[in-house]
């Protein structure tokens, strides 16, 4: 089935994931040509016997396809897919310029924490120089540091991540 038939109509849409089955979800929404983004981030895993660096997704459970609305049952029908995630009643979709904001955060070489922490909104911001330029979000205090959070209200989690005082601007 062919999914984009007017890219005017298709929205970002987080999904939930049936416990560690983001990649094969990831795979088999990507095999039925359906737009699908998984954020994976490179940790170094120690086992008792030996540590190696693996990819996992930023955030657990989560992934994102960008499909027109009446496409959603045939996701929902994808091995690995639990459900959309509904706000007041709806499916929520997501808009595009937190979808852009974290792939940019993703291609950054920076270290990222994700934090389901309600942490309480501050000074906006946008950083003016370096990989994450013109991305926005809030200036929060974490662990001592000055550090931006990307907040990303529909799935109720943050990212949190470093940045030199030097490259921010307030707005």
């Amino acid at each position: 089935m062919v999914f984009n038939i007017n890219t005017g109509m298709l929205k970002w849409y987080p999904v939930y994931t049936h416990p560690r089955a983001e990649k094969k979800a990831y795979t088999a929404l990507a095999n039925k040509g359906v737009e699908v983004y998984l954020p994976l981030q490179r940790r170094l895993k120690q086992w008792s016997d030996r540590k190696k660096w693996v990819e996992e997704p930023l955030i657990k459970s989560y992934l994102f396809v960008r499909i027109a609305e009446n496409a959603q049952a045939d996701v929902l029908m994808t091995r690995g897919i639990s459900r959309f995630i509904y706000f007041s009643g709806h499916i929520t979709a997501m808009p595009n310029r937190q979808i852009d904001d974290l792939k940019l955060l993703m291609a950054s070489s920076l270290e990222l924490e994700v934090t389901e922490e309600n942490l309480q909104p501050g000074e906006k911001i946008k950083i003016k120089g370096g990989p994450l330029k013109g991305l926005t979000g809030e200036m929060i205090t974490y662990r001592s540091q000055k550090q931006l959070l990307i907040r990303l209200e529909n799935l109720g989690c943050s990212i949190i991540v470093s940045v030199a005082a030097s490259l921010i601007n307030r707005f």
